[in-house]
């Protein structure tokens, strides 16, 4: 059975896991802003070598492919690519939204799971699953407001999750249909199912093609020149 490392970057939690068999062996994470260049790399060398193993050893590298963070995805999009051309392993996409769904504690009544990644201002990255983790809705980036999923709502619990989420909240979190989860966070241990089932299939990413889930351009911010403010 592989032993596979996971990696997720695309949101502001750095996190790092390692598993074998499906089953997670060792993992480092944080939730710093900003961390990801500099602690990236750290976190990969302990998780694989705080079980006993080097990273020959390793027989895929998963990564949270997005959407999320422009600079965090391209930071762990090219570690991971960067690991399998120099160890010859094949590279796992697993998309982010997707993860944070199966990683969010179920109800007991059937609801339906709204994963949010923060994308500024009012806008977030969201997708909506079922119970059984089937995506419902696909994943876009979209403004919330006072009118966001009402037809959801309207006929479904549903479970609001991620930084996102909190930008949601001011506007649904008095629907009686509309449930926040406080403090959950994505994590690189919610890509260890997807990961073996992909692994199983030979399902691996093109190494020369494959880019990440931007899902948005990315736009930088124009440098102010002194004496034209």
């Amino acid at each position: 059975m592989p032993l596979i490392l996971h990696i997720e970057t695309a949101t502001i939690v750095c996190s790092v896991a390692l598993s074998k068999d499906g089953q997670l062996l060792a993992l480092k994470e944080s939730e710093t802003k900003n961390s990801h260049s500099s602690e990236l790399t750290l976190f990969i060398d302990e998780v694989v070598k705080s079980p006993g193993f080097v990273l020959a050893d390793l027989d895929a590298i998963a990564i949270s492919e997005g959407p999320g963070s422009y600079t965090g995805l391209r930071i762990g999009v090219a570690t991971a690519k960067g690991l399998c051309y120099a160890l010859d392993k094949p590279l796992i996409g697993i998309p982010t939204l997707k993860a944070m769904a199966a990683g969010m504690p179920h109800t007991p009544s059937p609801s339906l799971y709204c994963p949010m990644i923060d994308a500024r201002r009012m806008e977030v990255f969201s997708a909506i699953f079922d119970d059984k983790g089937n995506e419902i809705r696909d994943t876009r980036a979209e403004i919330i407001d006072e009118n966001s999923f009402h037809e959801y709502l309207a006929k479904n619990k549903m479970v609001f999750a991620g930084d996102g989420a909190e930008k949601c909240k001011q506007y649904l979190e008095n629907h009686p249909n509309a449930v926040f989860l406080s403090g959950f966070k994505p994590s690189a241990k919610f890509m260890i199912a997807f990961a073996e089932e992909k692994y199983s299939n030979q399902l691996f990413e093109n190494l020369a093609y494959f880019e990440p889930f931007y899902l948005k351009d990315f736009v930088a911010g124009k440098p102010r020149v002194k004496g034209l403010d």
